[in-house]
Formats: structure tokens, C-alpha cells, sequence
């Protein structure tokens, strides 16, 4: 888990991405950071892959923390205080071009990484100086001469302010969206996440080349290392509605992977409507995201209600050439949230399209516990059946949806809220069921739009164990929703998978809904 402070965009990222990256900054051991001059030749992403084949042909070397003491000085509130001067962003004042800020190193993010600006098909390397920043008020008044960058942001058009982009700490990246409020991030890939016997190894871009697209976009080059991987990428950033990424990427293997993590999103879930007597907060609802969202190679679509369990569970949704996956938000409801500083509402969606085929395998989703908005505790991503070996290659494409909807709607009800009760009929006094639960579950949209009420929706509900009991469907008086319920009767501790969808007849009239629960 990794704690972080929601304040806004900016800060917000700050601290979320320092933190996220300090058991990636503790593994490491110092050695010298590799300089990469200029280019003879046009630079494309063929020269990053070059470089990338060329580091895993040889053993892994961390890139050294530098000017340690300093670092260790440079807290949260401090780092706040440095303020990168952006009349001295790359392509500042350069019509519509987006300018390009960089972030200082610090206590939370300590390895520097190499940055260069593509001027006319060759890359210059962007050298720290102490005049890019404006130390006033950090208590810092003599910086060093080499220090170096901790990863950069991409501003909003001229006289637009804020950003809209940034990349800072391990692989970690993540955009505003559409609604402009930084929330869950993404990052470039991960092993061995959740693997039992095995700690996590956080692969991180050693080196970044930047190059503007004409048509309101950047290109963004990223070099990745780590002990077992290394990796040339290409993302191709639009800014609109949503904001899309296109990657490419090349990974070359150094060692056998157990768990390969393509396309890895890490996200927050404290409580929503599902678990809120969980909370402890004044606040109705605190997430980032609240649901797991999956479009199977086969064409089903399926909603998973993300939880907070009391210890870590990993699920696997089995699928074979994915159409998508992504974590989501979809309540968009202010008074849901009743939070007007960090706007759980306004946070970004983000949807992973495959641009090529993905084979076999499946899409993982990690649940952490946590009792507090400052943990990511949420993980997802695409793990293939067969796991790279030491000498081989991978080649991956797939697009970015930093939404505020779901980029592919399908004509399907969808899940708008999932509730948990005890069982019977509310009111009554009879004997309940002591190891029951109801389950209650809203669906909206599709074919129930415009549907009036009627008594034969039928309940298609599954469990893994246990007993499924009085299921019906009635449409939510005075709204466009349709509410499926039913008691589920289960003995013991173990966690169930339950499976519920409407249907009329022949006709599915809404996605899969699919929960784990936790008696």
C-alpha cells in the first residue's frame, strides 16, 4: 500500500507518486547513471530499443541517489516550496505546443532520471541547473550544481493553467482526464505483485525523450530497467475527451518472470454505498474507483464492485484475446461524496485497449486492506499465461482511455450500485436467517431505460457456495433504475463469487454483475 495526500492535482501527485516508489528506492544500490548524448542519426523509438536490448545483455545496475543528505531534508512541505520557473519549461511560449515542467528530486523520489527534448529528429539532453527552480522559502539556498530531474509534467496549453500529464517515480504515470483532477495512476509494467514467496519489483524509466505532435498531442519516449526486465516504449498522448495514450512497447528479459503485470492501473478504494459502515469517516463515500470493468474476448461485459477485505485478495478473470479492462468511477454524484477539496467525483477512469493480440490469460485484480484514503490498495492488470523467460522478447500494443464514462458502451443495463443487508423482508419481525445476507444490486441504462415497471425480469443469480434465495427484480419508484435482490444463505468463513444479470426472456437486458463476498 502506499500512502499519499489528496490536497489537488499538483500536490496530490506529488506526494502519491514519491511514496509509491520508496520499496522500489530501498532495494537499490548506487552505481552510475548512464549518459545518453546526442545522436547521430534521426532519433526514433528503434534507437530506445537498441539501448534497451543492449541493458539486458548485461547485469542490472541501479541508478545511483545522489546529494543523499539534501535529499533527506527535502519532506513533503518542503518539496512544496520548490517551484520549477515555467518560463523556463521546454517549448514554453512555443505557440501551441504543451510546455513541459520538471520535477525535483527529493525524500520520495531520490533516483534521478535522464530527460531530453527532440529538436529537428535529434535529442538534447536537459541538464539540471539550480536556476530552473525557485528555492524561496524551502530553506534551501545553496543547491548543488548537479542534481538532476525526478520526472516531468505536461502543462495545458499557453495561458491554460495546470498540467494534464506527469510521469514521477518508479514507472508511474498518470493524467487529470477529462474532468481534470489527477486520481488513479498507471504505470509501464509490473512483476510480481501479490506473488507468494516473491517481493514485488518495481521497474522504473531510467530515461525519458519528449518530442511535440502537431495534431495537440506529445510523444513521450521511455527507457525501463530492472533486475529482471528491460523495456523501450512509445506513448502517443492526446489531450481531450478522454485523454488517450497510445503504447508501444518492447520488453527484453533478463530472468524468468513468475508474474508479468502488462498494463498495471493502481487505484484507492476505502468504502462506497457497498461497505460505508466500514468507514469511519463523516464522508458518505471515499474512492478513487469503484468498480473493475472487463470486456471479454468473447463479448461479455462484466462489472466488478471493488471491496476492501480485511486481508489481501488476489481475483483472475480468465480470457483470451481481451477486448478491455479498467478500473472506473462510475458514481459521478457530488452529494455522494459531500467532498469539495480533492472532488472524488471529478476522478479519471482509465480503460486499457489492446491494439494486438493479447493470447491467453487473464486480467488480475489485487485488494489490499486499508483504513484510509492515503493507500493505494487497489492493483489491475493483464497477466499472460506463459511467463517470459531470460533471453526472450515481448511485444505489447495497447491505448489508454483516461475517461469519465466507459470508452465502448455497450447496449446493456450497468451497475450503478451495490448494497449489502440482512436478509427478510424489511419491517418484518420474523426469524432471520443468522449466516444470511441480502444482496441488492441497481442497474441502469440500455433496454430498462424506457422500460415501465413489470414483474417477469427474471434474476439469473449464481453462487459458489451456498444458497441463492427469494430472488425478484422491481423497478426503483420514481427513477429510470431496475433493482435486482435476492438472500444468499452461506455457512463458514470463506469468501463467495456470485454472479447476477437480468434477463427477458431470451434477451440479456445488462452486464455481469460479479462480487466477491466476505461473510
Amino acid at each position: 500500500m502506499t500512502p499519499r495526500q489528496k490536497p489537488g492535482p499538483s500536490t496530490d501527485f506529488s506526494r502519491r507518486q514519491f511514496l509509491q516508489c520508496l520499496s522500489a528506492v530501498a532495494a537499490v544500490t548506487a552505481v552510475p547513471i548512464p549518459a545518453w548524448g546526442v545522436a547521430t542519426q534521426p532519433f526514433s523509438f528503434d534507437a530506445v530499443l537498441d539501448k534497451a536490448r543492449k541493458l539486458a545483455r548485461r547485469p542490472y545496475q541501479a541508478t545511483p541517489e545522489v546529494h543523499t543528505e539534501l535529499l533527506d531534508k527535502i519532506d513533503y512541505d518542503t518539496y512544496q516550496k520548490i517551484q520549477f520557473r515555467s518560463d523556463h519549461a521546454l517549448w514554453a511560449g512555443n505557440g501551441d505546443a504543451y510546455p513541459v515542467e520538471l520535477f525535483h528530486l527529493g525524500r520520495y523520489a531520490r533516483q534521478p532520471v535522464a530527460i531530453h527534448q527532440i529538436q529537428e529528429g535529434q535529442p538534447r539532453a536537459i541538464e539540471y541547473r539550480p536556476g530552473l527552480f525557485n528555492y524561496e522559502g524551502s530553506g534551501i539556498s545553496k543547491p548543488p550544481q548537479e542534481l538532476g530531474f525526478a520526472g516531468f509534467r505536461v502543462m495545458n496549453p499557453q495561458g491554460t493553467p495546470g498540467d494534464w500529464l506527469a510521469f514521477q517515480g518508479a514507472s508511474y504515470f498518470r493524467s487529470a482526464g477529462p474532468l481534470n483532477q489527477y486520481g488513479l495512476s498507471a504505470r509501464g509494467l509490473a512483476v510480481d505483485t501479490a506473488t507468494n514467496g516473491r517481493q514485488e519489483e518495481f521497474p522504473r524509466f531510467t530515461a525519458f525523450w519528449l518530442d511535440q505532435l502537431q495534431d495537440e498531442g506529445i510523444i513521450i519516449y521511455g527507457l525501463l530497467d530492472s533486475p529482471s526486465v528491460t523495456g523501450a516504449y512509445r506513448f502517443v498522448c492526446h489531450r481531450g475527451n478522454p485523454v488517450t495514450m497510445d503504447v508501444t512497447s518492447q520488453l527484453c528479459f533478463r530472468k524468468h518472470i513468475q508474474q508479468l503485470g502488462v498494463a498495471p492501473l493502481t487505484s484507492m478504494y476505502w468504502y462506497s454505498e457497498t461497505n460505508g459502515r466500514t468507514g469511519t469517516d463523516w464522508r458518505p463515500e471515499v474512492h478513487d474507483n469503484d468498480g473493475l470493468a472487463l470486456w471479454s474476448g468473447n463479448g461479455e461485459r462484466i462489472w466488478r464492485p471493488l471491496n476492501n477485505p480485511a486481508q489481501m485478495k488476489v481475483s483472475s478473470f480468465m480470457d483470451q484475446g481481451p477486448k478491455g479492462f479498467g478500473l472506473l468511477q462510475r458514481d459521478r454524484q457530488f452529494d455522494h461524496y459531500q467532498d469539495d477539496s480533492v472532488y472524488y467525483e471529478r476522478r479519471p477512469g482509465l480503460w486499457v485497449e489492446p491494439l494486438n493480440d493479447w493470447g491467453k490469460g487473464s486480467v488480475k485484480l489485487v485488494e489490499l486492506p486499508t483504513n484510509d484514503e492515503i493507500h493505494d490498495n487497489i492493483v489491475a492488470f493483464w497477466q499472460p499465461d506463459n511467463a517470459p523467460r531470460a533471453g526472450e522478447e515481448l511485444g505489447l500494443e495497447y491505448r489508454l482511455h483516461w475517461v469519465d464514462n466507459a470508452p465502448f458502451p455497450a447496449d446493456l443495463a450497468r451497475v450503478v450500485a451495490t448494497r449489502i443487508g440482512r436478509p427478510g423482508v424489511p419491517g418484518q419481525h420474523g426469524k432471520r436467517d443468522q449466516n444470511g445476507r441480502k444482496l441488492v444490486i441497481d442497474f441502469q441504462g440500455g433496454p430498462l431505460t424506457t422500460m415501465e415497471q413489470r414483474y417477469d425480469l427474471e434474476v439469473k443469480a449464481e453462487t459458489s457456495r451456498g444458497k441463492i434465495r427469494n430472488p425478484y427484480a422491481l423497478k426503483v419508484v420514481g427513477t429510470d433504475r431496475w433493482r435486482a435482490a435476492f438472500d444468499l444463505h452461506v455457512d463458514g468463513i470463506e469468501p463467495v463469487e456470485l454472479r447476477c444479470y437480468l434477463k427477458l426472456q431470451d434477451r440479456t437486458l445488462t452486464e455481469s454483475w460479479l462480487y466477491q463476498f466476505h461473510p
